[in-house]
């Protein structure tokens, strides 16, 4: 447990250090867009071609680790979803704000997930994180987006159109780049690996110090039952359900570890971005982001404790 909370101790220090740079240094909006979309479109991405080109996927449980957390989202979704009606009359949690408590309670925080893989793993770490993003990114895009244009948005999106931006997603093109050229053993000469790996080695800091800078702390004292549900379904059922799948795939040490990992990370900060693009309630989720993340601290060690 202690070993565990050590290694992520390192990952939360990055995100205070975000909040204090973006409060006191660097207050510009623009920058921290400009740094997002660097991380998002060119970081990130190099970082998960250059990790599933050179990674032994022969190794690793693929279906195990992508199978648990699929269902795991399937579950918590569809616990989502009849939990509506009683929301609405018992909490009066309307449309707008389900979307929001939908949206908490299963997106994922991909760059603390990656960066908690890589504290704690290393290599393996980051390809086992990488198979759950190609599990979950599709699968999550997906649901959020129907549900938001079913509850939230003026505008309802066509099916073609919410897959489209699901293809044109730059960590899944990376991912399934990464993937081809194992797959086909297609030529990485070593210069092309060492540009890749340094930008790579930039992404896992830069994409944390941009988690801290989107946290809202002034809406805190705001948060209301909506916002502690979705900590209850997203860093207590969904890793318990994730873990449970996992055991019962077979799957144990590492592979069980980042599983318990990436279904306990909080809520990612770019569905807040979604929520206010569509028409959902943006204000609760950023209070569900900054509110998932600092009890996330606590949460996480207990569950990749339980996992290890």
């Amino acid at each position: 447990m202690l070993t565990v909370f050590a290694a992520l101790v390192p990952v939360f220090l990055l995100i205070v250090l975000g909040f204090a740079l973006r409060r006191r240094v660097l207050t510009q909006d623009a920058v921290w867009t400009g740094l997002e979309q660097l991380v998002y479109y060119v970081l990130f991405p190099a970082l998960l071609v250059d990790t599933l080109a050179r990674a032994d996927l022969a190794s690793v449980p693929i279906a195990g680790v992508g199978g648990a957390l699929m269902l795991s989202v399937m579950l918590v979704s569809a616990l989502c979803l009849l939990l509506r009606p009683v929301l609405a009359s018992r909490l009066g949690i309307d449309n707008r704000s389900f979307t929001s408590v939908f949206q908490g309670a299963n997106r994922w925080q991909t760059f603390v997930a990656l960066s908690v893989a890589d504290a704690m793993w290393g290599n393996r770490g980051i390809t086992l994180a990488s198979v759950a993003m190609v599990a979950m990114i599709p699968l999550l895009n997906t649901f959020c987006v129907a549900v938001l244009a079913r509850y939230a948005s003026p505008q309802r999106l066509s099916w073609p159109a919410v897959f489209l931006a699901i293809a044109k997603n730059p960590l899944i093109i990376a991912c399934i780049v990464g993937l081809a050229i194992n797959v086909t053993h297609a030529p990485y000469p070593g210069p092309a690996h060492a540009f890749m790996d340094s930008l790579g080695r930039c992404s896992l800091a830069t994409g944390l110090l941009v988690v801290g800078a989107g946290l809202h702390l002034e809406g805190l004292r705001r948060s209301g039952s909506a916002a502690l549900l979705t900590v209850v379904l997203k860093l207590a059922v969904m890793p318990l359900i994730a873990i449970t799948l996992g055991m019962y795939f077979g799957l144990t040490g590492t592979s069980l570890a980042v599983v318990a990992c990436c279904s306990s990370v909080p809520c990612a900060s770019n569905s807040y971005i979604l929520a206010r693009q569509m028409g959902g309630d943006a204000t609760l989720m950023a209070q569900i982001i900054t509110l998932q993340t600092m009890i996330a601290i606590v949460t996480m060690p207990v569950f990749i404790a339980a996992a290890t």
